[in-house]
């Protein structure tokens, strides 16, 4: 069995979210708390919370144990881009593109 988490529009790009992804797959759900927790990245507190989350769930439902679950998978997919302006000198406008992004979170258990 398998518990998952979604956190979607994140207000963060893609590539900087999947530094912190790539730092918690295949751990345990245990340590990859202990790492996001003391992790200075503002991507590490949203991933724990959708850990929790996907613990949570796992909780739930009842068919696992919650001290054995694995960071089975995690995703970071790109959202939609806010488009925004900023003003320049002599009346122009700069573009300004926000980054959003998708994460996804499968936890399963140790084998």
């Amino acid at each position: 069995m398998e518990a998952k988490a979604s956190l979607k529009y994140a207000r963060v790009g893609a590539q900087k979210a999947r530094l912190v992804a790539d730092v918690v797959r295949g751990k345990s759900v245990d340590e990859a708390l202990k790492v996001l927790t003391v992790m200075n990245k503002k991507t590490a507190l949203m991933i724990k919370k959708l850990i929790e989350s996907a613990v949570a769930n796992a909780d739930y439902k009842k068919t696992m144990a919650v001290d054995k679950l694995v960071v089975k998978k995690i995703t970071v997919d790109g959202g939609p881009v806010l488009k925004r302006f900023r003003p320049r000198a002599q009346g122009r406008a700069f573009g300004v593109r926000k980054k959003l992004s998708h994460i996804d979170v499968v936890l399963g258990e140790k084998n």
